[in-house]
């Protein structure tokens, strides 16, 4: 074959082979772009981003998110932040459209030589495709929808618009996504305000966010700022003595605090649950919605202290329970290792932590922590009873009834920082976590607003609310309800009731008799009495007695009207708080009483607003001036008139006496006027204190979740008032004090304690009573007949 018959083969075959080429890349272009997304999709940019929890002061209490991402323009990050990404991961971005063909043969020679993917060599405009165009597989194929993507997108968009959805959307680890998120993450500052130090160290994360954690390996995110700075200077960014005084920068790395307000997690999850109901949760946790609730962080953190001291005290008056656990050489050898690395440094005072007993004398325990030595003054621990040390080889012996307790060395001992470190040792106080739990809730009587919720001991290790989702007997904290319904039937304050045995019997559904003789708390009755004292007193026998003049079905649908909603029971047993109710309707019905007899819904969100500032729910009806569309909505705060406020005020009223003469006297420490009322129940398993001022009104209650007594003498006034005192102390700090308002009807007479007739003002005995417009006695006490001796339910001025 001559050779102008071969260069004219090897021209034909050659060109057949690239038209062939040509016409199968057309093909695959026109195949694989049929089915690619739009382009056009990425100019309404609308990524995942975080849901904000506010407080009532518009403070962020938590948020919500699948991926944490504050998008910010390009214009407000530093413009260094900018090219230590492009020198890093795109050092042609400006020049190409799209894709550098030479890093793109680069990385296929390597994927080549390997066999499979190793390195991507994609642009940022390929990498911006990828993430929000793209599957992240790892396949050939990916990689031309890339390339056709890429080139597509710098037709359609600007480098600026590119950079932004880039800088937006990249992954920086830790949760972080974009580089605002990735600020707070790692430096705790917003992005305008990075170094160029910071920026690099930002930059040098995309390629492997968890081998460069800065959190976890620090030399490693060095290396690869040491990197980015190189590149800078070789692309003309910066010089060398300015990338050497970057690198030089000492960085201080901030684990960014989770934005959760301490003890708000109850109250959190609250908002949650709704979230997740109204709008499920994939919106909730993606769509940006901005959530103003009614909380307020200083009232919510002063309900968690409250509640928690509360709780350890009165477990720290059942006894000590004993060490955690013992360990042998061993395994103390290993645990003290494991808490050198859990604590570099001293714990802070307050901190509670495990401590190993490493000896003991007549003074304190002698304990490590990690590396850290510490001492429990024997002093301090007379809750515990009498404690002994003794050698490992002798067995635990813990014997609550005597109070003594023999602990080996060893024992896993929970203590409570009280000291910090001194002279070598930390100063410890021995403590245990309780095993009764508590909730405490706060309402704002005037607006319905839960201003505080508390749920339990500790959100971590149990989510139930028992503040809304527990329903506990209320014992006689559900007394007033019972009372008020009486003021309603026609008796007053100073209305005779006599304290006297009752006895019930009745035919079970065998035939057989059964008899109920309900006693008084202490098991004494006191004869004739007043309403005032009666209820002062928490007098239980005069409380059945009214229950069975007025009506159960009467009292039930009273009840009901202030704000229980459980279900009751048809008997007179509900004189005694027989039905089970949970706090928040406890508090609904007390803050009614608060606001003069009027209900308002309890409501714990004001406003959610959208990503886009449309707000969607809003107590406020002037938000909606045209009123709401479809997807808005007025939320319910309803408020309605269900008893007069003659009565809501006498109720008060009475409930001020418990609190200055009766079971509440605690609450006296207020120093202001409180009206107030306690709840024990059979068996002293639940404890209750309920009371209010004016301007807050709240319900504390403590019991265990596996029902059991809660010990000797812990009645409400005992187990469940001081963590209300406490709360109350803290949330009416600098809050003036205001007396219960009274309504221009009530009427005020002197009257005899001891008939509830009237009395001459200048007598020695005469107290001044409050009484509904036309109830007030007409009679005199020196006008009365001794009545005969027979055992009657009510005395008043009609008997006469």
């Amino acid at each position: 074959m001559s050779i102008a018959k071969l260069f004219r083969f090897l021209l034909l075959t050659g060109g057949g082979l690239f038209l062939s080429l040509v016409l199968t890349l057309l093909g695959a272009y026109l195949y694989v772009s049929a089915g690619l997304p739009k382009v056009a999709t990425l100019e309404d940019y609308r990524p995942p981003i975080i849901t904000r929890i506010l407080a009532d002061d518009g403070s962020l209490i938590a948020e919500m998110s699948l991926e944490r991402r504050i998008p910010v323009p390009v214009s407000a990050m530093p413009e260094q932040l900018v090219q230590a990404f492009i020198a890093a991961e795109d050092a042609k971005f400006f020049q190409h459209q799209g894709l550098d063909l030479t890093s793109i043969l680069r990385a296929a020679l390597r994927n080549l030589r390997a066999g499979g993917i190793v390195q991507g060599g994609s642009t940022i405009t390929q990498q911006v495709a990828k993430s929000l165009l793209l599957t992240p597989e790892r396949k050939f194929s990916r990689k031309f929808k890339e390339a056709i993507l890429a080139w597509r997108m710098e037709r359609h968009l600007s480098k600026e618009e590119i950079l932004y959805l880039y800088l937006n959307q990249i992954f920086l680890g830790h949760g972080a996504y974009g580089v605002q998120a990735a600020a707070e993450n790692y430096f705790a500052k917003n992005v305008d305000e990075l170094t160029l130090a910071e920026s690099a160290l930002l930059a040098g994360l995309p390629q492997a966010p968890s081998r460069y954690s800065p959190y976890r390996h620090l030399q490693r995110a060095k290396g690869r700022q040491r990197y980015v700075l190189e590149r800078m200077t070789d692309e003309g960014y910066i010089d060398e003595a300015t990338a050497a005084r970057a690198f030089a920068e000492e960085i201080t790395i901030h684990s960014r605090s989770r934005p959760q307000v301490p003890g708000s997690a109850y109250f959190v999850e609250q908002v949650r649950r709704y979230l997740d109901q109204t709008y499920g949760s994939e919106k909730t946790l993606t769509q940006g919605l901005e959530v103003h609730t009614t909380m307020n962080p200083a009232l919510q953190q002063a309900a968690q202290r409250a509640v928690r001291n509360n709780l350890r005290t009165h477990d720290r008056r059942q006894g000590y329970r004993g060490p955690l656990r013992t360990l042998d050489p061993e395994q103390q050898q290993v645990f003290l290792k494991e808490q050198e690395t859990a604590w570099p440094e001293p714990p802070v005072v307050g901190e509670r932590l495990e401590a190993v007993l490493v000896e003991g004398n007549r003074q304190s325990l002698v304990v490590q922590i990690g590396a850290h030595s510490g001492i429990i003054a024997l002093g301090d621990t007379s809750w515990a009873g009498n404690l002994r040390v003794v050698p490992r080889d002798q067995p635990l012996r813990v014997d609550q009834r005597n109070r003594q307790i023999q602990l080996p060395v060893g024992s896993v001992l929970l203590g409570e920082v009280a000291r910090p470190l001194r002279d070598g040792q930390l100063g410890l106080a021995l403590a245990q976590e309780p095993e009764t739990q508590g909730a405490l809730i706060a309402l704002d009587p005037r607006s319905g607003e839960v201003k505080a919720l508390v749920g339990g001991y500790d959100f971590n290790q149990s989510q139930f609310n028992r503040a809304i989702q527990a329903r506990r007997l209320p014992g006689s904290a559900f007394k007033p309800i019972i009372y008020a319904a009486a003021l309603d039937k026609g008796y007053t304050p100073a209305t005779i009731i006599l304290d006297t045995p009752l006895i019930f019997r009745e035919t079970g559904e065998q035939g057989e008799e059964r008899e109920w003789r309900p006693r008084n708390y202490r098991g004494t009755f006191t004869g004739s009495t007043t309403l005032r004292e009666a209820l002062a007193l928490s007098h239980n026998v005069v409380t059945i007695k009214i229950l069975q003049d007025i009506g159960v079905r009467y009292a039930i649908n009273y009840a009901r009207k202030l704000g229980i909603e459980s279900p009751l029971a048809g008997d007179l047993t509900l004189a005694l708080g027989s039905s089970a109710v949970s706090p928040l309707e406890l508090a609904t019905a007390f803050s009614t009483l608060a606001n003069g007899g009027v209900r308002m819904t309890p409501n714990y969100i004001s406003r959610i607003v959208d990503r886009d500032g449309r707000i969607l729910e809003s107590v406020d009806p002037a938000d909606f001036p045209d009123g709401p569309s479809a997807d808005q909505k007025i939320r319910s705060n309803a408020s309605e008139r269900v008893i007069s406020s003659e009565t809501a005020f006498l109720i008060t009223n009475l409930l001020e006496s418990v609190v200055q003469h009766g079971t509440g006297t605690r609450a006296r420490a207020l120093r202001r006027p409180v009206a107030a009322k306690t709840g024990t129940t059979n068996d002293l398993r639940d404890a209750w204190f309920a009371g209010y001022v004016p301007q807050l009104a709240a319900v504390s209650w403590i019991g265990y979740d596996l029902e059991r007594s809660l010990g000797r003498n812990e009645t409400g006034a005992r187990a469940a008032a001081p963590s209300w005192v406490e709360f109350m102390q803290a949330a009416l700090e600098g809050v003036p004090a205001e007396h219960f308002p009274v309504p221009d009807t009530i009427e005020f007479r002197p009257i005899d304690p001891n008939t509830g007739l009237l009395s001459p003002e200048d007598s020695s005995e005469t107290v001044y009573e409050a009484f509904a417009p036309g109830t007030a006695p007409t009679h005199y006490a020196l006008e009365r007949q001794q009545p005969s001796a027979q055992d009657f339910f009510k005395m008043d001025m009609d008997d006469f």
